[in-house]
């Protein structure tokens, strides 16, 4: 026998952790029933898109790294590919290689932050978020030798990066692309077949693919309903048809799909570094014509990569001097939010704090 109470509504968060930062839920249930979802956006007001009217175009590349944090070497990327579209730069190839590298290893960092919180919020408290941290501090020691910092890199720069890889860096990288698959295995062994996981998140908060193509929803969020849409295929970027890879698919679209998604591309961004590794030649990281102050020809310009949330897209405008008349972003982090709503209204406020971690979200570039 059913019961039905009042409607109440409650405020999950701001400071709420499942909220995963500064976010909030207005959320009205029905006993433990959810029956409306309003997302409240907007808590961290960095005006990073108004900023890069006042900060040349290198140093809006320290601004990149401070929206999405955990996947700033991507941020970095998608600025720098932006401004020599824009300006007429030609990367130098070694410098274009390095690029990668760093995309790919940060693209596996990043899905380990995101597959680590997530099972946070499904309550396994603790053990499977440390042994992804495990895994990501190497990343992280990675970075240090490439650029002197871990977590807000500033390292990629229009025609390439800014500075080389260290003699020590190939080994160490060598023995990292050795290593991860096996951990990959072992997060797999201890989670995908775990019967918690499976019954908290197997046929949960599943979206229609329609739905997710009307809302301009990418990445792994969109691969986990069956399309094979990777711009790295699409639309290849730097060298990305140079490299064998694979787009990981699933067709059930639910928090268990979008899990199972990036694990796999996980494993691919392993396959991606190897060969990027097998590949570079020595040369200039960046062309020496390339001036410190870009200043590229007044014109606009759009330019997207397949950042590890999604399509991260930047749009300049230049009026021909050396900081940006205006600049936007087009965050995944944000975009990916637009279906909250509708993936929550009937499920339980337990798997209301699931579905939102497989969305994976970072703050920093919801509200910019």
């Amino acid at each position: 026998m059913s019961m039905r109470t009042e409607p109440v509504t409650v405020n999950i968060g701001p400071h709420h952790p499942s909220t995963h930062g500064v976010f909030r839920l207005r959320v009205t249930f029905d006993g433990e029933v959810i029956v409306d979802v309003e997302p409240v956006f907007g808590y961290l007001h960095r005006g990073t898109e108004k900023l890069a009217e006042e900060r040349t175009y290198v140093q809006f590349v320290t601004l990149t790294d401070r929206m999405d944090y955990v996947a700033s070497m991507t941020n970095n990327q998608g600025f720098v590919l932006a401004v020599e579209k824009l300006a007429g730069i030609t990367p130098s190839p070694r410098g274009v290689w390095l690029r990668m590298i760093a995309a790919e290893l940060q693209r596996i960092a990043s899905h380990l932050v995101g597959m680590g919180f997530f099972l946070q919020d499904l309550g396994a408290f603790a053990t499977p978020l440390m042994y992804a941290m495990r895994e990501r501090e190497r990343i992280l020691d990675l970075f240090e030798m490439l650029c002197g910092a871990r977590i807000t890199n500033s390292y990629m720069r229009p025609g390439g990066v800014f500075m080389d890889a260290p003699e020590d860096f190939w080994p160490a990288v060598n023995r990292f692309l050795d290593e991860m698959p096996g951990y990959v295995d072992e997060y797999e062994s201890l989670i995908s077949g775990n019967e918690i996981v499976l019954s908290r998140t197997k046929g949960v908060a599943r979206v229609e693919l329609d739905a997710l193509i009307n809302a301009s929803i990418s990445g792994p969020m969109l691969r986990a309903a069956g399309l094979a849409w990777d711009l790295r295929k699409k639309h290849p970027y730097e060298f990305y048809d140079r490299v064998e890879f694979d787009v990981p698919l699933a067709q059930e679209s639910d928090n268990w799909a979008r899990y199972i998604v990036r694990i796999q591309e996980m494993r691919e961004s392993v396959k991606i570094v190897r060969q990027c590794v097998q590949q570079i030649e020595p040369g200039p990281i960046r062309p020496k014509e390339v001036p410190f102050l870009v200043r590229p020809p007044a014109g606009e310009v759009y330019s997207s990569i397949e950042g590890p949330k999604g399509e991260l897209g930047y749009y300049i405008v230049s009026d021909g001097s050396i900081a940006p008349y205006r600049c936007k972003v087009r965050a995944p982090s944000y975009i990916n939010l637009t279906l909250l709503k509708d993936m929550l209204v009937g499920w339980r406020v337990a798997d209301m704090i699931v579905t939102f971690g497989s969305i994976d979200i970072n703050m920093g570039e919801v509200d910019r």
